[in-house]
């Protein structure tokens, strides 16, 4: 007997939510809705009989989502320790390869901010690992809600939700399993990394992702709370949040004081960059650079679905509704590279955040790098970040252009990528592709 498509989806969509529960820590009555969401008072011991637990999930699936849940249970419990409407949340929202590692570390180099480097990669991880490339509805508002019930969390410095999504979960608040801790200065210097270093083992311990593991050991995270609380600011940035409508019940939150910064980059550069650090997945595409063939079973809705997201998202920034203003700032990463210093003032005065002379240090010393690919690690800051900006045009052949500006080309003319028609137009780099265009933030 076949399974209709409708079965498959509910079970697939259960499947889901169950592991989700499973993962959750939960309590009686408002103590219970406080801990499915990641916000209990520390200091409450948490007793949850099968009764209980089947009573909260129950209320949740009947209509009370997270945002409904935090309207009725505010009012008779304080959701953070320290006045979190005086601090600036800021989120990164990008997509894989467009050069949001880069954004990251101009907060990061911040004294005042503290950042965490893609800590949705841990929900994705003990959901359903293929969510993040799902073109389901159904599967990415599974994910969706789980990853902003934790971002929220996490800008109210309640560290300990992320502890529910890390495999082994941590022993006494201690992990060596968070993901690319080493790319948050906070969590790897004093008092969160706990070895003795002398001020150049600490530089290099900043410097090199490795170093801070294998120096300062596993990671406390109620350590990494209290400097979270200690610090006037807070940025996350993620790949895992599709559109910015995604983010509206948390921009909108007045606790928060969320401000989202979106990153585009030209999709050609995109996938010209995915090519080459994701060898494996897109094997098929490397194929069709090498034959000049397009593989028959070649999944372009790799780069579909970028598109797609992108044009929703930044169509809804650009017009600008009500809910947007002061909020929302579109970065193109062409314009970053070009002219670093610039943006990232601009950037600042946006967030309205004092621009620190350690992080013009920073940018001076790595946008000067070397373009050369094999020089660099994957994930690497350090490079020529006005060569690197335009290099895709040396690295996919003029069938694959054409293919990707023709599925993107709404994308292009929104955000001001210039189309190419003929090989040498392509490979002429004294010819920008970026258009000279400004976005101004929504203030």
């Amino acid at each position: 007997m076949q399974c209709s498509w409708k079965f498959m989806v509910l079970l697939a969509v259960a499947s889901i939510a169950i592991q989700y529960t499973a993962i959750r820590t939960f309590s009686t009555s408002r103590l219970g809705l406080l801990c499915l969401v990641g916000l209990a008072p520390t200091g409450h011991a948490v007793n949850c009989s099968p009764k209980d637990l089947a009573q909260v999930t129950s209320e949740t699936l009947e209509g009370y989502g997270c945002d409904d849940i935090f309207s009725h249970t505010s009012s008779s419990f304080p959701l953070h320790t320290f006045d979190a409407k005086n601090r600036t949340h800021i989120l990164i929202l990008a997509t894989t390869r467009s050069g949001s590692s880069f954004v990251g570390q101009l907060f990061n180099q911040h004294p005042e901010v503290f950042y965490l480097f893609e800590p949705l990669y841990h929900v994705q991880l003990a959901l359903l690992p293929r969510l993040t490339q799902s073109r389901n509805l159904t599967e990415r508002r599974a994910m969706l809600g789980a990853a902003k019930d934790l971002l929220r969390s996490l800008y109210h410095c309640h560290l300990n939700s992320l502890e529910s999504y890390i495999q082994p979960r941590p022993a006494k608040h201690s992990t060596d399993k968070l993901f690319r801790r080493g790319a948050s200065r906070s969590l790897c210097s004093p008092p969160v990394c706990e070895a003795s270093l002398d001020p150049k083992e600490q530089s290099l311990v900043l410097a090199d992702e490795g170093e801070c593991v294998r120096k300062c050991g596993p990671l406390n995270v109620s350590l990494a709370a209290d400097v979270c609380r200690a610090k006037r600011h807070a940025a996350i940035k993620t790949v895992r949040i599709p559109q910015i409508t995604d983010l509206r019940a948390l921009i909108e939150d007045p606790r928060l004081n969320l401000k989202v910064v979106q990153l585009v980059r030209d999709p050609r550069g995109i996938l010209a960059s995915r090519i080459e650090t994701f060898r494996d997945t897109y094997r098929l595409w490397r194929l069709w650079r090498a034959t000049g063939r397009r593989p028959h079973n070649l999944d372009l809705g790799q780069i579909n679905t970028v598109c797609e997201d992108f044009l929703r998202s930044v169509s809804t920034g650009l017009a600008r509704p009500p809910w947007l203003k002061g909020r929302y700032m579109l970065l193109r990463y062409e314009d970053l590279a070009r002219f670093p210093l610039e943006k990232t003032r601009e950037l600042y005065s946006f967030l309205g955040l004092v621009l620190d002379h350690s992080v013009e240090d920073w940018i001076i010393n790595n946008t000067r790098g070397s373009s050369d690919p094999s020089s660099r690690q994957k994930f690497t800051t350090a490079r020529d970040s006005a060569a690197n900006a335009e290099n895709w045009r040396v690295k996919l052949s003029f069938d694959m252009v054409v293919y990707t500006q023709t599925a993107c080309q709404p994308l292009l003319g929104l955000l001001g990528y210039k189309t190419v028609f003929h090989p040498r137009e392509l490979r002429n780099l004294s010819q920008s592709l970026v258009e000279d265009r400004r976005f101004l933030p929504f203030h």
